[in-house]
């Protein structure tokens, strides 16, 4: 392994307050390790070039602003003007602990792989809507952890929020393609072919905000759903039948609260109850809220329904009628 040399690649869009809270975080760091930022501004009409030009003094960054063309092929720019010889890509939305780079750097010398990713967590200053769609998004009793997220596994399908990437895994594998979302996955997929190992760094975590409304999150879950039949299409060796579960939970919710009304039938809909309150139960331990915990339940119900309803749309669409995803669902992909 050579000695590595950290660039952050971190692509924005009209949002320059982000902007500004990341860099504050980089300041932060308690590392003395060399690293380089690299900001790629695609296509915004609200720059963030000001807050650049404020901590260019205290850090090493390079600006860039280009025609929008998507987040992936965004990276994509940035890892191709980098210096570093490894890459970490953030979203925007974003904050890093203090020891983050120096959590990636220990687990990368113990046991180097050409691809990382990192969990996320919910910063105390995050809003009680942001930290229940956190809960939803990461809890095991939700969708959270099915990217083969076993610790030791060298399979792990990183996210682009929080994800790192070797020059030469780079290099191999052209990077993001036009999708999105999915682009990630669908990296992460590609670099296995290859050979590369990916890898699961638990300590290495950020505080990421998401969506900050119900209508814009249940705009993203869909998404997720409608990308993955097309990425199984892609890759289906990756195929796997837990993707079915938010639609399956979410028709079995439905078919059970009929059951209940038309035929006074209650068992179906009490396991739902259940699984509900053990989830109320698992966001009040964690968050020590109650008005979170209580949110924490409308997120996973929109979790499940939006992911569900896409996933079966697409999958009906894409693998039964044989319809090519780039012409049915243009809206997932960048020119």
């Amino acid at each position: 392994m050579n000695t590595l040399h950290y660039s952050f690649i971190i692509p924005v869009f009209n949002r320059p307050d982000e902007i500004r809270e990341l860099l504050e975080s980089f300041k932060a760091f308690k590392s003395n390790l060399p690293f380089e930022i690299v900001i790629v501004e695609d296509g915004s009409s609200i720059k963030c070039l000001a807050e650049v030009e404020e901590f260019k003094a205290d850090l090493d960054i390079a600006y860039y602003y280009k025609s929008n063309s998507g987040p992936g092929d965004s990276r994509n720019f940035g890892m191709s003007k980098a210096k570093g010889n490894y890459f970490i890509i953030l979203d925007s939305d974003c904050i890093l602990p203090s020891q983050y780079l120096e959590v990636v750097d220990r687990e990368l010398k113990q046991d180097f792989v050409d691809c990382y990713g990192g969990p996320d967590a919910a910063h105390q200053s995050f809003s009680k809507l942001q930290k229940a769609i956190n809960f939803a998004m990461t809890s095991v009793i939700t969708t959270g952890g099915i990217r083969g997220s076993k610790v030791g596994s060298k399979k792990f399908q990183p996210r682009s929020f929080n994800m790192g990437l070797s020059k030469a895994a780079f290099e191999a594998s052209d990077g993001f393609g036009n999708i999105h979302p999915g682009e990630d996955p669908d990296l992460a997929l590609r670099v296995l072919k290859l050979g590369f190992k990916t890898k699961l760094l638990t300590e290495a975590f950020v505080y990421h905000k998401r969506r900050i409304s119900w209508s814009k999150f249940y705009k993203q879950v869909y998404k997720f759903g409608l990308v993955r039949p097309i990425l199984n299409i892609w890759h289906p060796k990756s195929e796997r039948l837990i993707f079915w579960l938010p639609t399956l939970f979410s028709l079995g919710f439905i078919i059970s609260i009929l059951i209940a009304i038309v035929f006074s039938i209650y068992y179906f809909i009490t396991i739902y109850a259940i699984y509900f309150c053990m989830a109320f139960i698992m966001a009040l331990m964690q968050t020590k809220d109650v008005g979170i915990a209580f949110q924490s339940i409308v997120a996973i119900v929109i979790q499940f329904f939006g992911y569900g309803f896409g996933f079966l749309k697409s999958t009906i669409a894409i693998k039964f009628l044989k319809k090519a995803p780039e012409t049915h669902f243009p809206n997932l992909f960048f020119k």
